[in-house]
């Protein structure tokens, strides 16, 4: 089947056995087009993983460790055709650089689409976005929080910005757009500790201000480091807002802007789903192999979306447990796995954790 019906397809629908024979096939095709075209890449790939063209399996393919994305430009288009550059910014670290052109983009746009309707629907809903506008201004070089948001905005309509440029609370718009949309249910949209800090932080110290989310769905992604030292796990974080908004449905979802549009979504029972186009693997720390289910160890992501840069398969600085394939009471098919933090003695990534006003960044 070729990308473009993937794209077309339900993301959940396919059973691990087809799923495979297809990611393997198309995954050795996207691997070639790279060698081909990215010579360091190439090099890298002739050097530690010689043997690539006889991959019988997803976890005999090539894969990069995604800091190399700081240390080194990796395109597989000329300087000509890059349509967009994105950043993974922060407070701290290099930020990696992720270069796309204009069919990659519009890939990675479709497979957002298919996989957040999953979960919010097809009719567009009034959006309320945790962030300011201001993160959006630069339509050619966008921060992962701004590549995010953008990716967001096409499912909802009547947008509003919940937040100034300072990261204040706009009390004022927000009890406006709370009042014209009274009564519908909403979309909510933002990264994580910028909803906690900037947003539900913000209400509880403002008590007489009505905000009814209840029938309303919030999709959420980025880093948990600040929240875990102020001991706000997953389940408070939700109970917290459900109790001061009466928002229910909440969805983190868990990705990077070296995938970007290639993204994990938490489902109703807690754990994330690989969709048609990617699929996850868990290594061992210490030699790199293929961890059994239920076993902790670096999470591997696998996606067919990136044709203008190498970012296929990467080996991310993550813990993840594989719970299981198939077999999720929520219905949809695929891996569906836990994500535990970074690794120990990983480099800050400049997730939602670190905000400055100088920096305004997110790895998605």
């Amino acid at each position: 089947m070729e990308l473009d019906q993937l794209l077309k397809a339900p993301p959940y629908g396919n059973d691990v056995g087809e799923k495979r024979t297809l990611l393997l096939q198309s995954l050795l095709e996207l691997t070639t087009r790279h060698v081909s075209n990215c010579a360091p890449f190439a090099k890298a790939v002739a050097a530690i993983f010689p043997d690539w063209r006889q991959a019988k399996q997803l976890s005999d393919l090539p894969y990069l460790p995604v800091s190399l994305f700081k240390h080194r430009e990796l395109r597989s288009i000329p300087a000509d055709e890059v349509f967009k550059v994105l950043t993974s910014s922060g407070t701290t670290g290099t930020p990696s650089r992720i270069f796309l052109d204009a069919a990659t983009a519009k890939r990675q746009t479709l497979a957002l689409s298919q996989i957040m309707q999953s979960f919010v629907g097809k009719q567009r809903l009034p959006m309320l976005i945790i962030d300011s506008p201001s993160v959006v201004k630069d339509r050619r070089n966008y921060s992962a929080r701004g590549a995010g948001i953008l990716g967001m905005l096409n499912f909802g309509r009547k947008h509003f910005y919940a937040l100034n440029d300072d990261m204040a609370l706009n009390v004022s718009g927000l009890e406006e757009w709370l009042t014209e949309h009274s009564g519908q249910p909403k979309l909510l949209f933002g990264f994580t500790f910028m909803v906690w800090q900037y947003f539900y932080n913000a209400l509880m110290t403002r008590p007489r201000l009505a905000v009814d989310l209840n029938g309303g769905v919030l999709i959420h992604s980025g880093g948990w480091k600040k929240l875990i030292e102020e001991a706000v796990s997953n389940d408070a974080f939700k109970q917290a807002l459900a109790d001061r908004t009466g928002i229910q449905r909440v969805h983190n979802f868990y990705g990077m802007v070296e995938q970007v549009g290639s993204i994990f979504v938490e489902c109703e029972e807690g754990c994330f789903h690989s969709p048609l186009t990617g699929d996850v693997l868990i290594r061992r720390s210490d030699d790199l192999s293929i961890s059994p289910h239920g076993e902790k160890g670096i999470v591997q992501v696998l996606s067919l979306l990136p044709h203008s840069y190498p970012g296929h398969s990467l080996l991310t600085e993550d813990e993840g447990t594989i719970l299981g394939i198939d077999d999720c009471p929520c219905g949809r098919m695929g891996t569906r796995f836990l994500i535990h933090g970074r690794l120990p003695l990983a480099e800050l990534r400049g997730c939602s954790d670190t905000h400055s006003n100088e920096t305004q960044g997110a790895a998605v």
